[in-house]
């Protein structure tokens, strides 16, 4: 069955349009989903919705409403939001172009694949994907998708392109809040080069295969010994208690050293050589009496 398209419409650079169809690029990773029991009885908890003074309700008689005052509420039926007139419901008009690494990466949100609706808006299509590529640069618009508008971006991804949703400004933390506190001085040169050589020799070409979730993984097995278990608790010891790290204070040149292994590390390109120590005086002879 083909993947169902997460949003149609077309995408306008000045007179000319493009029906495209985006779909989302991502999902969801394994999990291991619980249930809220209660223990006495060995029931799982259930929710209902209900209303004060009324008791459960029914689905179909739950709108949607706005709170306007302490208590007082403007309903809203769900066919009057969808009536709501946004031309980005079903257009995308990129109004801008900037190059990628202008966008701060605390702006990205979700990807989505983009492709052309069909055969006639293909040549539209590899126009812009290609004057994109050519000249490196990210288009930018808005896009109303389930009841939001975004801000989203447009670039070339091999033979199609991909769309970001983008965060509002008033939605990104300010970073100097966060990092005001630290010191604003330069480190030891040779620790600098000892941390860089420890970078160099683990770098590597990005696998996401490589990575897996082990918190998963680790569950799976508690639920594993806990069934062998018939009830009794399993408490899996925990094995950074026994690093000592109970001080933030280390010997941050022995530890680097260490990771390198021996052999590894490099001279550090700064770092001043031992002053050599003056020879030893010889004691005088004594005079003969």
């Amino acid at each position: 069955m083909a993947a169902r398209a997460y949003w149609q419409g077309q995408i306008r650079l000045a007179l000319v349009s493009i029906p495209v169809e985006i779909y989302t690029a991502t999902k969801s990773g394994a999990q291991i989903a619980f249930h809220q029991i209660h223990e006495p009885s060995g029931q799982r908890i259930k929710y209902e919705k209900v209303a004060p003074g009324v008791g459960t309700v029914e689905p179909d008689e739950i709108v949607k409403g706005y709170e306007i005052e302490k208590g007082e509420y403007v309903l809203l039926e769900q066919d009057e939001i969808d009536a709501v007139k946004l031309e980005s419901k079903k257009t995308l008009e990129l109004t801008q172009f900037v190059d990628a690494d202008e966008i701060d990466v605390l702006y990205y949100e979700r990807p989505y694949f983009v492709v052309p609706a069909d055969e006639l808006a293909e040549e539209a299509f590899i126009v812009l994907r290609e004057a994109l590529r050519r000249a490196r640069k990210v288009g930018l618009g808005q896009l109303a998708m389930r009841g939001r508008e975004y801000i989203v971006s447009l670039k070339p991804c091999g033979r199609g392109m991909i769309l970001e949703t983008l965060r509002y400004a008033d939605e990104v933390q300010k970073a100097q809040g966060y990092f005001r506190e630290i010191a604003d001085s330069e480190p030891d040169p040779e620790l600098l080069d000892l941390a860089q050589t420890l970078i160099e020799k683990k770098a590597s070409k990005f696998d996401p295969k490589g990575f897996h979730d082990r918190y998963v993984d680790a569950l799976r097995n508690l639920i594993e010994k806990k069934k062998k278990a018939k009830g009794a608790k399993v408490i899996e010891e925990d094995p950074d208690k026994a690093d000592s790290r109970g001080s933030n204070v280390v010997d941050l040149m022995a530890a680097l050293k260490k990771s390198l292994g021996p052999g590894d590390a490099k001279p550090a390109s700064k770092a001043k050589a031992a002053p050599k120590k003056a020879p030893a005086k010889k004691p005088a002879a004594k005079k003969r009496a």
